[in-house]
């Protein structure tokens, strides 16, 4: 899980540059007219946040044995795919429903620093 984990969080963290440099270029005129460059930027930098926290949590996993990291990096993946899929799909198409499904995904991203609370709090001395 280790290594999926840290090649996951890596492959993010530059697709989030890739998207980020995407739709500052060659997406910003189609995301001003539709009025949605900060959504598009919230779900970079989600993305982003996140992806480094997935590679925190790949790090930790060679010090602390507890599938509880295991749970707070799948919660994080979620939480990527929903929060910040369905920003970037509701950025470029405009269907306002796609931002019902976005709390989904912030839940996602809590239950994974919960997880990631409590197996420090387990695992670190």
């Amino acid at each position: 899980m280790q290594k999926f984990v840290l090649i996951t969080a890596s492959a993010l963290g530059a697709f989030s540059v890739m998207i980020g440099a995407f739709g500052a270029h060659a997406l910003q005129e189609i995301l001003e007219a539709k009025g949605r460059t900060a959504t598009f930027e919230t779900a970079v930098q989600y993305q982003f946040y996140h992806a480094l926290a997935l590679l925190a949590i790949g790090v930790l996993m060679f010090k602390i044995n507890d599938r509880l990291l295991d749970y707070a990096a799948i919660s994080m993946m979620i939480g990527i795919a929903v929060f910040c899929g369905s920003l970037y799909l509701l950025s470029g198409s405009g269907y306002r429903w796609l931002g019902m499904i976005t709390p989904v995904g912030g839940l996602f991203f809590i239950a994974g620093w919960v997880l990631l609370f409590f197996a420090c709090y387990k695992g670190l001395d």
